[in-house]
């Protein structure tokens, strides 16, 4: 793109250029042709001669009357055309100056348009008295078109989740972007202030909206993953990661402007706040008063002398959640040095921020801290996540936003309504002192700015030195250390564990060793995946994690249920037939409808070769299987389930002493195609049943489906196989990370079979490209070991191939 590291360059050569196209075509075919009374706007960024490379040409055509229009309709459509076949992409109104003068609550960007308006050709009389009266409009209009941007604003942010932070965001609409530093202009200009200041944000985002426009040969804002990458190289920057670092950044002070400038606003529009009576001035208090629901300080010098006075502040807001002014900012950020430096010697602070803490609104302060460096003079080691990227295509957010947002999972846990969320807000109430669970959340990622090493171990090293600066009593610093160097422990044993393995409860309770770290590591496992993106806590995810804590609370409880169902010595012939020789972990995990219900499936297998059975759980779907042993038939089932689109969760394999299978699979459906076609059930349970009886090849119905997008360039996944013997008492856990890909766990489960050994249990999880799939295997009921395991390996390693 010509002139893209001058942006503001290249947006004038391209608005002149686009006069020019403008007032030749209106010079051929308007005038002198149509008679006065018509006069040619350009319009929004058209209008403030920013005009991007491939951005729409906004024209607005001013008729002194609907008559003129009329009279005129002919040749302005073929000045348009004309524009159109210049490959101009146009967006024109026309409109009379006493439309123009109407406040349109359902058209806010014609209004919010004429705010940039330039004149370019025509009536100049008709310009002037335009003109003339448009101040007086926006003047009269003042609330209505603050409260119509207002408005649009909201909608927008809340389309984005209210955050900057986006892995791949649109640089134009995302909060942060280009329409946000255009908010703060124009809300200026409505209110007749002067704009705040962000003129290098605007020239970095201008520049990068002009490089993806030339990039793509059209108006497109989105920064994708790939762009990112061939930016980066552009802005020679040392990676892309640390270049979207730098986007972050700019972004953020844009939205930070933006808020402020639309909070004004709101603030001095009085028919917004016209029906309501400022109760909360009642919360007033020595040290703050509460005004239109901010929080202003008494004595606004008070800080240079106090800084205690911020800790209060904070505690206020955590109290009763009610924000500082952007005056009460200000004050903030003047004293950030002062504040740094009293914070940096050891003081006892810690009762203070574990008030804080404590408080209903705790997450608010301290995203509130966080917006006006506070916190980070508190706690200097966060700096170093400060808009950290880590790239892996799974986490949503930079580092330090993840981390705010895993204190507002918390905070909506207190009023969740939804029957999954309960449980663990009701662990939460259970909490003695959910204050250390708050400060672990803090740091936890800290380390992740760490290039070396495990970033769990480097989060610790990092928390030592707050914690003694702060004055944190040993017992508590003990139960933030466990919490802040385990917090990956329960999140890697439900992906990588059979939860009914006993193995798994004994090693999992010797971890946490009492039941209050358990709850408290149970939470913050919670709040720790569903802050990684907005979808990342599925129900199946919540699910496990909430099964993993009764087995280990049971454990550490000794409370365990008996260790198996005993067969009465009435049961009937087949029903022993059927359980002799299951393994002992089947009667652990299974219920006894569960376990009449594969009798009869069994029953049907004898009539039919198969008996198969689809039922919709809670949170996923379940597939059960019985059937004749047989190579390949774990394969086959998955690979059906994948040919359907389905996301496998979890799958079992048991095998009795005649020989008959019974397999299940738990899985989810992302598109929802079983839930909005009901037929389809009756049709993937067909197409189950004919796999299995060999009537139809698997391997043709994984060549129908879809390939997903690959991932930009540099990001595929580095396929590793590994195992463990120790795991559990009975068979070899494999675990394997490798790039997803549709039919992927069909040839795992392929090269497995075709290697002798038999597949007990599996578990998939799957972070965005990257698949995380763990076998339990066993080899003639026995672990798999020596040169046997060698060669699974080899399998395993070129199934990931394809």
């Amino acid at each position: 793109m010509p002139h893209c590291s001058d942006p503001v360059r290249a947006l004038a050569e391209r608005t002149a250029q686009v006069d020019r196209l403008v007032e030749r075509a209106a010079g051929d075919l308007l005038w002198p042709l149509v008679p006065a009374g018509l006069t040619l706007l350009a319009v929004g960024g058209y209008g403030r001669r920013e005009l991007f490379p491939y951005s729409d040409v906004d024209l607005l055509l001013l008729v002194e009357s609907d008559r003129v229009a009329q009279e005129a309709r002919e040749r302005i459509g073929a000045f348009l055309q004309t524009l159109w076949d210049s490959n101009l992409r146009l967006s024109h109104s026309i409109r009379t100056p006493a439309e123009c003068a109407e406040l349109h609550d359902r058209n806010i960007e014609l209004n919010v348009s004429l705010l940039d308006q330039r004149f370019l050709a025509g009536d100049r009389l008709l310009y002037a008295s335009f003109v003339e009266k448009l101040p007086r409009f926006l003047h009269a209009q003042r609330e209505g078109l603050i409260r119509n941007l207002a408005r649009l604003t909201h909608e927008r942010h809340a389309k984005y989740q209210n955050t900057y932070y986006h892995l791949e965001p649109n640089i134009k609409d995302t909060p942060g972007g280009l329409r946000d530093y255009q908010l703060v202009r124009w809300l200026a200009q409505i209110r007749g202030a002067t704009a705040a200041e962000a003129q290098p944000a605007f020239l970095f985002l201008a520049r990068l909206r002009c490089y993806l426009h030339g990039r793509a040969g059209r108006d497109n804002n989105a920064l994708t993953f790939e762009a990112q990458e061939e930016a980066a190289e552009q802005w020679q920057a040392p990676g892309a990661a640390a270049w979207m670092r730098e986007y972050f950044r700019q972004a953020r002070d844009v939205y930070r402007a933006a808020v402020r400038e639309l909070e004004s606003s709101e603030a001095q529009n009085s028919s917004l706040f016209a029906q309501f009576k400022d109760w909360r001035t009642r919360l007033s208090n020595a040290d703050f008063t509460v005004s239109r629901e901010r929080v202003h300080l008494r004595v606004p010098h008070g800080l240079e002398a106090e800084p205690e006075l911020a800790l209060r502040l904070f505690q206020f807001v955590a109290r009763h959640g009610i924000r500082p002014s952007p005056e009460t900012e200000q004050r903030l950020a003047a004293v950030l040095p002062q504040f740094s430096s009293w914070f940096a010697e050891s003081r006892p602070v810690w009762p203070a921020l574990k008030e804080i803490f404590s408080l209903p609104y705790a997450a608010e302060a301290v995203r509130s801290m966080h917006d006006t460096g506070v916190l980070r003079a508190v706690f200097p080691e966060l700096g170093q996540i400060e808009c950290l990227v880590i790239r892996d295509f799974y986490h949503r957010y930079t580092v330090d936003e993840h981390t705010l947002v895993t204190l507002q999972v918390l905070a909506g846990l207190r009023n969740t309504r939804d029957a999954g969320g309960k449980r663990y807000g009701d662990l939460l109430s259970e909490m003695e002192d959910p204050a250390l669970l708050l400060f672990a959340l803090l740091f936890h990622d800290v380390g992740k700015a760490r290039k070396n090493g495990g970033h769990a171990e480097a989060s610790l090293h990092c928390a030592e030195p707050a914690m003694e600066r702060i004055h944190m009593p040993q017992p508590e610093r003990e139960l933030a250390r466990f919490l802040i160097g385990r917090h990956l422990d329960m999140s890697t044993v439900m992906n990588s564990r059979d939860l009914q393995d006993p193995a798994t409860a004994r090693e999992m309770a010797q971890r946490v060793e009492t039941v209050e770290r358990l709850k408290a590591l149970t939470l913050m496992t919670y709040a720790d995946i569903s802050a990684v993106n907005p979808t990342a806590m599925t129900p199946w995810r919540a699910e496990v994690l909430w099964q993993l804590y009764l087995v280990t609370y049971n454990e550490l409880t000794r409370e365990l249920e008996t260790e198996r169902i005993q067969s009465a010595a009435d049961d009937a012939p087949e029903k022993r037939a059927f359980l002799a020789g299951l393994p002992r972990r089947y009667a652990l995990t299974h219920t006894a409808e569960e376990m009449e219900a594969h009798l009869r499936l069994d029953g049907v297998f004898r009539q039919r070769g198969v008996g198969v059975a689809l039922e919709k759980l809670e949170a996923a779907y379940r597939l059960t299987l019985v059937t004749g042993d047989r190579p390949f038939l774990f394969a086959s089932a998955a690979g059906t389930l994948s040919s359907f689109g389905m996301n496998i969760l979890k799958a079992e394999a048991f095998s009795n002493q005649q020989g008959t299978v019974l397999d299940t699979f738990t899985f989810a459906d992302p598109t929802r195609t079983l839930e909005l076609n009901p037929t389809e059930m009756d049709r993937l349970r067909a197409t189950v049943e004919r796999v299995v009886l060999g009537r139809l090849d698997v391997r043709q119905l994984l060549q129908h489906r879809p390939k997903p997008a690959p991932p930009s360039r540099n990001s595929f996944v580095r396929t590793t196989v590994s195992f463990n013997p120790r795991a559990s008492e009975s068979a070899t856990l494999v675990e394997i990370v490798a790039q997803d890909r549709p039919g992927l766990l069909y040839d795992l489960a392929a090269a497995i079979s075709a290697q002798g050994c038999n597949i007990e249990v599996v578990l998939i999880d799957t972070e965005a490209h990257k698949a995380i799939d763990v076998f339990y295997v066993t080899a003639g009921g026995k672990k798999v070991e020596g040169e046997q395991l060698e060669k699974l390996g080899d399998a395993l390693r070129r199934a990931c191939g394809g």
